[in-house]
């Protein structure tokens, strides 16, 4: 161990900051550090893109609100996967449905090769939001 995990740590435990922040912080302190070739770089930058991740802290009228989800990208890709064994004709239903809702979005156009475009770049995706009471965080781990 390093002596900025060390550091990430005793904040941690003497409640300087958060589990999360500790988290996120020894994630940004791994991504700095220099790797030993491009080849374990790469590898590396792929394990590290395993979650989608939205946080939400908010304080209204009832109290506290916190809300944290954690989408593993593995879903993702397995939600993409059934895309191509729906038939034509429900494909057809599930699409008509979809712009009822307000989504104009065409299922037979979805494909896996575009998902793993969309999560190779989400890597370098983050998004903050802070506004007067409430806090938005989405990101990629």
């Amino acid at each position: 161990m390093n002596e900025n995990h060390r550091q990430v740590l005793q904040m941690l435990a003497t409640g300087q900051i958060t589990a999360e922040e500790a988290e996120r912080l020894i994630t940004a302190l791994e991504k700095d550090q220099p790797m030993a070739s491009p080849g374990a770089a790469e590898s590396r930058h792929k394990a590290q893109s395993k979650y989608l991740r939205v946080v939400v802290d908010a304080d209204d009228d009832d109290g506290p609100v916190r809300v944290n989800i954690r989408v593993p990208f593995q879903l993702l890709r397995a939600g993409v996967k059934l895309v191509s064994l729906i038939p034509e004709l429900a494909k057809d239903k599930i699409n008509e449905e979809l712009a009822k809702n307000g989504l104009a979005v065409d299922v037979a156009q979805i494909r896996f090769e575009d998902l793993e475009g969309l999560v190779e770049h989400l890597d370098d995706l983050t998004v903050d939001v802070t506004e007067k009471q409430r806090k938005v965080r989405i990101f990629a781990e």
